[in-house]
């Protein structure tokens, strides 16, 4: 995918039988994924027009350029939807997106080297940096808070991080 494009969404499956999805919005006003099209697939496809109508569990429900039938949205579950960086609203300076996070270098307070941030994770208590290292099997979740990681710099691609005790090992 481009850098110019941001993950908004994904596509969950069908709802209903005429076409209808089922969307996940990873935008913090979920509704606001509407505001952000045309939205893009991985694979170049586009989506001009994204008209919500209504909300079901853990998602909203809406209908989509060129998306007639069921078949048609289950054959796009779990398709990660991108909008263009330009179409997005701008950040405070301690507001990020996750895309921007992935594959910044991760530095203890020390300066010793943690590892690369491999994704950004909510499972709903708090966002979660996973961090994988070379020569390392496991990866570490980091908690992504002020506490746990008081510096991130994404101009120069690295983030300074005060882990709790015992979370990364060797460190």
């Amino acid at each position: 995918m481009p850098e110019d494009r941001v993950v908004v969404g994904s596509i969950a499956g069908a709802f209903g039988v005429r076409g209808e999805v089922r969307l996940k919005s990873y935008c913090s006003d979920p509704e606001a994924i509407a505001d952000y099209t045309p939205l893009y697939t991985a694979d170049g496809r586009s989506f001009p027009v994204v008209v919500l109508t209504g909300i079901t569990n853990n998602g909203l429900t809406a209908h989509m350029d060129s998306i007639v039938t069921k078949e048609d949205a289950d054959a796009l579950k779990g398709t990660e939807l991108f909008a263009s960086r330009d179409v997005m609203p701008d950040l405070p300076d301690d507001e990020f997106y996750y895309t921007d996070l992935i594959g910044l270098s991760v530095f203890d307070t020390g300066g010793n080297d943690l590892g690369t941030v491999k994704t950004v994770v909510n499972h709903g208590a708090t966002d979660l940096l996973e961090v994988t290292k070379m020569g390392y099997r496991d990866t570490v979740l980091l908690p992504f808070t002020k506490a746990a990681v008081p510096t991130v710099d994404i101009a120069a691609g690295r983030i300074v991080a005060d882990p709790p005790e015992g979370l990364f090992p060797d460190a």
